[in-house]
């Protein structure tokens, strides 16, 4: 690719020019990248929730620590000459929220200058420092530091062209700080300390954390349900470099889902207030649509293949990922999302719970006698038919008030799981709450408003501990 020769070249100009002395050996095991670790972490445990430092007491250590990590930077430097731009600013944010006395930090300049979409190379690396907060991790502002490691195949890049979506990076992690030391799976700009909005222009996701979570849980759901995992699905359980590209394809056409469709709303639902179960359904959404592409795509690989036609190396592996990317949406969905996190307001546990209901309903899953199975050549067009639901119901609600098309859509999801006894929804909201406004509506759905089964209640109950090891989980624990 020209963008990998680019990268070399210039990385090779940077480094002749630079007169800090480059560390040999892997980034991670660097003294540069410990006293940089070390420094964020001295600083994050002084900080208030905004990322600032009100407390003068803690300032001149903080100095202190802020001199550390900027020393370390610099020495890392030359080793990113990719992120040049963007590591110069940052020293540069560090240095006047400092000097400004550890108000709350804004450290868009250098955000504006991190640019890692430009730049898909497999296994090209960054270090990212900032203050942000990390989903399903830490709510605080806090500086985190993190080196990572881009997965970028050379199927995913002939995918791409086909699934257009710049904005995608696909990310593995080498080391970071505590607020990645948990369930946290993204890296997204919106999650920095900053003074004012600019217009995102990339999103990234940690494919080795949710490859190494994913085949955790399956090899551990299939003990426990005593099923018989096809060979496409026991390849993932074994292999996580396999599993990693597997993700990556999900993901890459999952994210650009979110912007297409015939879609009556914000499809990530910003700055709305709304029942949780919509959430369900958009991630839901997005992960079927993926699910009824990769059907497609592996039958058209497959005919060519099958009628005489040259498949080159990409083609053969985009054909494997395709089936393989169907198992995984499956099995994720419906083993590990349905008993991750608390019952309150837990969207996508929800969306775990639907297709799995679903699937039964419709004669393709079954649990009988204690143990779990497919009518696998079935379950193809079961799934894609759920999808199919949840499009016409999208469908449906452009030409429907906001209200009444969340009363649609909790008729769908009623209509294959059974709501909470005490359901106000499921009773019929009072007069008052129709002719109210949408607040009313969502103020009236209970916090477990659809309650796990008896299945999941017990499955919970011996998966939990699994669940809970796999925080902080990397491709480097599996």
């Amino acid at each position: 690719m020209s963008v990998d020769t680019t990268f070399r070249n210039r990385e090779h100009k940077e480094i002749v020019g630079e007169p800090e002395v480059v560390e040999d050996g892997a980034v991670e095991d660097s003294a540069a990248w410990k006293r940089l670790k070390e420094a964020a972490r001295s600083i994050a445990s002084v900080q208030v929730k905004d990322g600032s430092i009100p407390d003068a007491a803690h300032h001149e250590q903080a100095r202190e620590d802020v001199a550390v990590l900027v020393e370390a930077v610099e020495a890392l430097r030359p080793r990113f000459a990719h992120d040049d731009a963007y590591l110069r600013a940052l020293v540069v944010d560090f240095e006047r929220w400092r000097d400004g006395g550890f108000g709350v930090p804004d450290f868009l300049d250098s955000l504006v200058e991190f640019q890692p979409q430009q730049n898909r190379v497999d296994g090209l690396q960054h270090l990212v420092v900032f203050p942000m907060y990390t989903q399903n991790g830490s709510p605080n502002r806090h500086i985190e530091a993190v080196l990572t490691e881009v997965i970028w195949p050379g199927f995913i890049e002939d995918l791409e062209r086909a699934y257009t979506n710049r904005l995608f990076v696909s990310l593995r992690f080498l080391d970071f700080t505590d607020g990645y030391d948990t369930n946290s799976a993204v890296l997204f700009p919106e999650t920095v300390a900053m003074r004012e909005v600019p217009t995102f222009t990339w999103g990234a996701i940690f494919q080795d954390r949710e490859a190494a979570r994913f085949r955790t849980v399956l090899k551990a759901a299939a003990d426990v349900t005593r099923l018989e995992l096809p060979e496409g699905a026991e390849r993932l359980a074994q292999d996580q470099g396999l599993t990693e590209k597997t993700f990556v394809m999900w993901d890459l056409i999952h994210d650009r889902t979110h912007m297409r469709g015939d879609l009556p709303f914000d499809p990530f639902m910003i700055k709305q207030r709304m029942p949780y179960f919509l959430y369900s359904l958009e991630e839901l959404r997005c992960d079927l649509t993926t699910y009824r592409e990769c059907v497609a795509l592996e039958k058209k690989l497959a005919a060519r293949r099958d009628e005489g036609f040259g498949l080159s190396d990409d083609e053969l592996e985009m054909l494997d990922h395709a089936g393989l990317v169907q198992y995984a949406v499956l099995f994720d969905r419906i083993f590990r999302f349905a008993i991750t996190g608390d019952r309150t307001r837990n969207y996508d546990g929800l969306g775990g719970q639907l297709i799995f209901a679903w699937l039964h309903q419709k004669g393709v899953l079954h649990w009988t006698d204690t143990s779990l199975a497919f009518d696998w050549d079935a379950v193809p067009a079961a799934v894609v038919e759920l999808g199919d639901a949840i499009d016409d119901l999208y469908w449906r609600s452009i030409d429907r008030p906001k209200v009444t098309h969340w009363l649609a859509a909790y008729d769908l999801i009623r209509g294959v799981l059974t709501p909470h006894p005490a359901s106000a929804w499921a009773k019929g909201l009072p007069d008052e709450v129709l002719a109210g406004p949408p607040k009313g509506y969502t103020d009236a759905v209970l916090d477990d408003e659809f309650p796990l089964s008896m299945f999941y209640e017990a499955f919970n109950r011996k998966l939990q501990p699994v669940i809970l090891s796999t925080s902080g989980m990397t491709g480097k624990d599996v």
